[in-house]
């Protein structure tokens, strides 16, 4: 995973946890979904490129 793709995808999840975290505090239902939507986004990227760099971890070796 490029440097570039960890902060991009850190950057989304923190952006999803603030409007999540907004939509709880003003009971905005729209934005804490909208938030929450974003943050498992992020992390189902991170989790996609751990998965590329542990394959290609394997393969280098």
């Amino acid at each position: 995973m490029g440097i570039g793709d960890k902060i991009g995808n850190k950057a989304q999840e923190a952006v999803g946890k603030i409007k999540k975290n907004t939509g709880d505090a003003t009971d905005n239902e729209s934005l804490q979904a909208e938030g929450a939507r974003e943050e498992a986004e992020a992390r189902a990227k991170q989790a996609g490129e751990h998965l590329k760099d542990a394959a290609r971890d394997v393969t280098d070796k």
